[in-house]
């Protein structure tokens, strides 16, 4: 039996696989593949997003390597942000980390 660690590693990597090789390599992200995943599994937050640029953004944050597409790796950059950013233990802990200054 797999731990809760494995399992929801390997959520993950069905996440990214499931939306990557669309359209070509299936070992990476396109442009329109990482906006369809956003779309699909932040689809409450992107929606609430009125920067047109967001997407620009976050690929070019993301695409370390310049090539045009999100591979794994940079996939588990965003992921591990956004649990960071978007987590209250994580925003409770950064106040927390405030108010010592």
């Amino acid at each position: 039996m797999a731990s809760h660690l494995e399992s929801s590693i390997e959520g993950i990597i069905k996440v990214f696989h499931s939306y990557s090789g669309r359209e070509g390599d299936k070992y990476k992200l396109s442009k329109s593949e990482l906006k369809n995943l956003l779309e699909g599994e932040f689809g409450d937050s992107m929606k609430s997003c009125k920067d047109p640029q967001v997407l620009e953004h976050i690929m070019s944050g993301l695409d370390e390597d310049k090539d045009g597409e999100i591979s794994f790796q940079e996939f588990v950059v965003l992921v591990f942000e956004l649990t960071v950013t978007c987590n209250e233990f994580f925003q409770d802990m950064k106040d927390q980390g405030s108010k010592k200054v």
